[in-house]
């Protein structure tokens, strides 16, 4: 059975789906490799579900090719299935189940033996801190509590890939960050390979890697941290009553060429936070305040797409609504 474990968790070909005239996704290649958290980051319409759904076996490729955990997501369904956990959107636990309940079933599903199988319980809803609430019954559970239990039942049968469709969606700001708080120590105690899809940008920060992905292709992937360092250099904004002094001395002393909005003088460097203890040594005007400004991963949208993602958002949603097999991807 242990054949594959060294390759990689996810290996993706020129994986391609139509519907009809609709190009969903048109043709991409990545790979995940064992315990690494990847995320694809693109707007609603853009292939994200399509995707995950081509890598869970529920949707069959139009063409190319993808293997999870070392097994053909085509010809190899069944064994696709036993080593995956999926949280997906549409909460599909049992209501009139106690939270407790629900896991058993899950485990009862998966085949995970007897004799761990309490034991497995307990470690998984004490991790997303919900022992203390497993006899009650998930009708009164919040969105957040829910999505916790999902979490849980997906990391149930110790799956060596858990696949997030857009996990956090719908709910508030810091039930989010709790969230992620979970899925972090998760991956310290599992090593469970994660692979999720947002059009969060600060979700995609917990990352170690991101595929952007846009119109059905993916445009830029790498770390968060590299693909903001390559859109361009940091600004650095200091306050100070000098304003053209200081720009002289930047300009002579730097070799810069910042400009003056108000009293802020702005100029861009690759390396901000190792600027500006220079700047204070250097500079021989009265600094006020410095602010060192990273470009976000916005920016790095933009940069290669041309647009926002709401923006594309807006508009692909006018061409899923036309087409009546994305219904089952219009996501909220």
């Amino acid at each position: 059975m242990n054949h594959h474990s060294n390759g990689p968790a996810i290996e993706v070909q020129d994986l391609t789906k139509h519907y009809k005239e609709l190009e969903a996704v048109a043709g991409v290649s990545f790979q995940v490799a064992p315990g690494e958290t990847f995320g694809f980051l693109g707007p609603n319409g853009a292939g994200k579900s399509t995707t995950i759904d081509m890598l869970c076996t529920l949707v069959r490729p139009t063409a190319g090719s993808a293997h999870v955990a070392g097994f053909n997501v085509i010809t190899h369904q069944t064994q696709v299935r036993r080593q995956i956990g999926l949280v997906f959107q549409d909460p599909t636990l049992d209501d009139y189940l106690t939270a407790h309940e629900n896991l058993e079933f899950h485990a009862e599903l998966y085949g995970v033996s007897r004799d761990v199988r309490d034991e497995r319980i307990r470690r998984v809803m004490e991790m997303v801190g919900l022992w203390d609430r497993r006899s009650d019954v998930v009708r009164v559970f919040s969105g957040g509590m829910k999505r916790r239990l999902e979490i849980a039942r997906g990391l149930l049968h110790s799956p060596r890939v858990l696949f997030l469709d857009e996990p956090t969606v719908g709910l508030d700001p810091q039930t989010r960050s709790h969230i992620w708080n979970y899925i972090n120590a998760l991956k310290q105690q599992e090593s469970t390979t994660m692979f999720l899809t947002t059009h969060y940008m600060d979700e995609a920060e917990n990352c170690d890697r991101i595929a952007i992905i846009d119109q059905g292709k993916i445009v830029a992937m790498d770390t968060p941290e590299a693909l903001k360092a390559g859109v361009g250099d940091d600004r650095v904004e200091l306050r100070t009553p000098e304003t053209e002094a200081a720009v002289a001395a930047l300009r002579t002393r730097f070799d810069l060429d910042p400009e003056i909005q108000g009293n802020t003088v702005i100029a861009r460097v690759p390396k901000g936070e190792e600027f500006v203890p220079r700047l204070f040594s250097e500079l021989t005007v009265r600094i006020d305040a410095v602010t060192v400004v990273r470009p976000t991963l916005d920016d790095v949208f933009m940069n290669y797409t041309g647009h926002t993602i709401r923006d594309a958002e807006s508009s692909s949603t006018d061409r899923a609504r036309n087409n009546p097999f994305m219904r089952r991807h219009m996501r909220r």
